[in-house]
């Protein structure tokens, strides 16, 4: 009689645990986890932009395939001679990418900065939108930028992708420099290499 009541008990204890592994939810669990990593995109051998981050998480629904970076990233954008033209920074991200490849988009949150290296703009703002197929970055949300030429600000920004030409949609309160100094000299320290050192 003790014993079938022990065997019982071991039957219930069983049945409960595998009642709560079927309750696990596969599509809030990623498919890959990442930490530490280093992502490169090149085209015909020549870096087209370096990616870092702390932490990156996969994960697959239905048409859908996106990664989280909850860790925040780092985005450095390099022109066809492969120099560095542009950089964003932002606390977290998010990567999405459609299986039938007709759209691919970048969503960046938190204080996002962007910098185009050559122009020497710089723009933040909270929530940043990276449209890859249609080669454009964009937002709604409040934006500032600054510039050798003056500061803006406003809601809602378009640019190409490489932040090249970056359009405030509704500016107010914003200042432009009318003379600069034209014997100031810029100094690229992004790209700067030092002097080369004569070979003994």
């Amino acid at each position: 009689m003790a014993t079938a009541a022990a065997v019982a008990i071991v039957v219930f204890s069983c049945k409960s645990k595998l009642d709560q592994a079927e309750a696990l939810n596969l599509e809030d669990t990623p498919l890959q986890v990442v930490d530490s990593m280093y992502m490169i995109d090149s085209k015909n051998g020549q870096i087209q932009m370096r990616i870092l981050t702390g932490r990156m998480e996969k994960y697959e629904k239905d048409t859908l395939r996106y990664e989280l970076f909850p860790q925040g990233i780092s985005v450095f954008a390099y022109k066809e001679d492969g120099i560095l033209e542009s950089t964003i920074e932002a606390e977290e991200a998010r990567h999405e990418t459609y299986t039938n490849g007709e759209e691919e988009i970048w969503k960046a949150y938190g204080h996002v900065v962007v910098r185009n290296i050559e122009k020497r703009q710089t723009m933040e703002t909270d929530t940043l939108y990276w449209d890859r197929s249609k080669q454009e970055i964009y937002t709604d949300c409040y934006v500032r930028m600054y510039s050798p030429d003056g500061f803006m600000q406003g809601y809602g920004m378009r640019s190409d992708e490489r932040a090249r030409n970056s359009i405030i949609m509704r500016p107010f309160n914003s200042y432009t420099v009318v003379v600069q100094d034209t014997t100031v000299i810029l100094v690229d320290s992004a790209n700067f290499i030092g002097p080369l050192l004569k070979k003994k």
